[in-house]
């Protein structure tokens, strides 16, 4: 299978950020910094300083394609960089209730 395009991620970001797909916590978190999330089966790992949404490190849809920072970094672009300034306050928005959430 061939690994997903950062356009393809954006796009669930983008859809989460108009709200037409909602985002989701995940129970299980990794380390200080990043955040699990769920759009629909996506799974997305956003790394974060503070508040500040930096990247999408990884992402795997629910038929098991991946794709993560390191395969997007080769072509110069990540999801999170795709995003509008509005789309990415509104994820940052999203995530903050998330992350405050218990």
């Amino acid at each position: 299978m061939p690994p997903l395009t950062a356009r393809e991620v954006y796009q669930q970001l983008r859809d989460a950020a108009l709200e037409v797909r909602p985002l989701q916590r995940l129970a299980e978190q990794p380390e200080s910094g990043h955040v699990l999330v769920d759009i629909e089966g996506w799974r997305l790992s956003l790394g974060f300083d503070g508040t500040r949404l930096l990247h999408c490190q990884r992402c795997q849809r629910p038929d098991g394609r991946e794709g993560e920072l390191g395969q997007w970094q080769r072509f110069g672009t990540d999801p999170v960089s795709l995003l509008s300034t509005w789309e990415l306050a509104q994820i940052e928005r999203l995530c903050r209730g998330l992350i405050q959430s218990p």
